[in-house]
């Protein structure tokens, strides 16, 4: 009988622990099996496990003691035992020092030769820890505890500021700013310390948007994480202006204008990665709102088979994408992930042999080898504007940011009766709303039934917390409501809240996809102009997963709730 190679006694201890699902194991075994791979490095990319928990089960088969780096505050001399760039070529980082021996945090604490390097250098005997290789990462970088870092510098610079009182006179009287002042307070440390903790904390928590908002008396600061906004430690309203004013000329914006919106972006690096802003700015009655979206591009899958669809669903997106002329339509609501869903579309289908172009309203992620084109309204460069221009441009494959008037939809609809490959969004509840609505913008039947070849409706769904994940008995009236009152052996799960997860029970989130090929039947359906509700019906006869079949999959599966589930499905049923 084989034994087993050290991936799968971890993957077995994954299971045991309640960390992986057998059939999560299954399917990442089949991956490895097809495309190659680590079989660990698999399961975490797939997040079937978190980096922390795989690092913990790593470290109970090696019986090397975990440590979570985010709580531990490393003194400075004992960082300085091992030069910067050993301790980065070798993913560790020194701890402690006990006597003659050297506690290391390590990504892998099999790299003997890392542990030798270090022994020689530091004359000490060394002990290896295990900690996540963004953990060990992070904690090179300094970005550790920064919310109490925060607090501090919140807290020093309100201590200072009370002393000069000379920020607070500028914030009450507005329209006597001294211009040359207010630049020289933006570049003082303390404020450029204080946006740039705002942006790395954001970025640590995963934050979708930053949102800076200005109230009579205070200054209040919340990230938007996993879609629900957090609130977090707020900066002194006495460097409201200083703070508005930093954040405008790291995006190039016009400080002096405090009466119209202004939008920009820029970038950053932080954690080893680049990052994306984008600022949008609104006058209130007390001052200037701030709004900043964090674009990450290692938030983007990459390829369509990382985005978490069953096999099923998965093979027709797949059938679809390989059409070599049509429209494929993404819609839900603002917010469902549509635009990202197209991005992992266009990073499968990016090729030299392939002209890409794209037109949106904003540009949200730079994509190499991809001609992408930001709407311009203000000077007349719209969706229907700029899609005739690229139509002249020989393109092969167009992504129309949303459709939102008759003249884009029947410009993107010729362009994918004409030899084009279209990809776009719309604003409807389901994929077969999709349809009806070209419909009632004025599109002929019979140009939709022949340019369509896939509508698909997107939601997001928060991940239960695999920390603190537990089985539980769902409310009776739950069930019912979602149609599984017959399910009394059916296994559910939730998030009981934890350190890791802030006490919600969620973290990350995943989309859950309704695929609606559109096929012989369907598009005969579509030229006798037949409901939403029939079209709808007719796919789920020739098998369609809606939303919530899809939802109810994965709440079955244990990666979200039934509560979840209801939440972003109940206005389709």
């Amino acid at each position: 009988m084989r034994s087993k190679s050290f991936a799968e006694r971890i993957a077995d201890v994954l299971i045991e622990d309640g960390l992986l699902l057998p059939n999560q194991l299954e399917e990442a075994t089949g991956i490895q099996q097809k495309e190659g791979g680590r079989l660990l490095k698999i399961l975490t990319d797939r997040q079937f496990v978190t980096d922390q928990d795989m690092a913990f089960s790593v470290g109970r088969c090696l019986n090397t003691p975990p440590i979570n780096l985010a709580k531990l505050r490393v003194p400075e001399e004992i960082m300085n035992l091992v030069p910067r760039d050993m301790a980065k070529a070798n993913k560790l980082i020194p701890i402690a020092r006990l006597n003659d021996k050297l506690f290391v945090a390590m990504a892998d604490p099999t790299n003997v030769l890392a542990l030798d390097d270090v022994k020689r250098r530091c004359q000490l005997d060394v002990v290896p820890m295990i900690a996540t290789e963004k953990a060990v990462a992070d904690a090179l970088a300094g970005v550790h505890g920064g919310g109490s870092k925060m607090k501090e510098a919140f807290k020093q610079v309100a201590e200072d500021v009370a002393a000069a009182g000379e920020l607070e006179v500028q914030s009450s009287k507005q329209d006597e700013i001294d211009l040359d002042q207010l630049v020289h307070d933006t570049e003082d440390a303390p404020v450029i310390k204080i946006v740039n903790l705002i942006l790395v904390q954001a970025i640590k928590e995963k934050a979708s948007d930053i949102h800076i908002e200005p109230f009579q008396r205070t200054l209040k600061l919340r990230y938007r994480i996993d879609g629900e906004l957090v609130a977090a430690e707020s900066p002194p309203k006495a460097l409201q202006l200083a703070i508005t004013s930093r954040i405008k000329i790291l995006a190039g914006l016009n400080i002096a204008e405090r009466r119209v919106p202004q939008d920009g972006r820029f970038r950053i690096k932080v954690m080893g990665k680049e990052v994306d802003l984008r600022i949008s700015i609104l006058p209130t009655s007390h001052g200037e709102k701030i709004v900043i979206r964090i674009l990450d591009k290692t938030a983007l899958t990459g390829s369509i088979d990382q985005m978490g669809m069953d096999e099923g669903t998965l093979n027709k997106f797949k059938k679809a994408i390989d059409a070599p002329h049509g429209m494929i339509l993404v819609t839900g609501p603002t917010g469902s992930g549509k635009t990202t869903t197209l991005y992992s579309v266009l990073q499968e289908l990016n090729s030299p042999q392939y002209n890409i172009v794209t037109v949106e309203d904003p540009i949200e992620y730079e994509l190499a080898g991809i001609n992408q084109v930001a709407v311009r309204a203000e000077i007349g460069l719209d969706f229907s504007n700029a899609l005739r221009s690229i139509l002249r441009q020989d393109p092969d494959i167009v992504m129309v940011g949303e459709i939102r008037d008759n003249i884009t939809a029947d410009i993107a609809v010729k362009a994918a009766l004409t030899g084009h490959q279209v990809l776009s969004t719309l604003h409807t509840n389901d994929a077969a709303g999709a349809i009806t609505r070209l419909d009632d913008m004025g599109i002929e039947p019979f140009l939709i039934s022949s340019s369509v070849i896939m509508a698909c409706a997107q939601r997001l769904v928060r991940r239960i917390c695999s920390n603190c994940r537990e089985e539980f008995i769902p409310e009776p009236e739950m069930l019912e409501r979602l149609g599984l009152a017959d399910q009394h052996d059916a296994v559910f799960f939730h998030g009981s809240g934890c350190d890791r997860c802030k006490q919600r029970g969620y973290l990350g989130r995943l989309a859950i996809i309704e695929a609606l090929p559109v096929t012989e039947t369907i598009r005969r359906l579509i030229v006798k102009r037949a409901s939403a509700a029939v079209v709808k019906n007719q796919a789920i006869a020739e098998g369609m997963k809606t939303l919530r079949m899809v939802g109810i999959d994965k709440a079955l599966e244990g990666v979200t709730t039934l509560e979840e589930v209801w939440r972003v499905t109940a206005e389709d049923h």
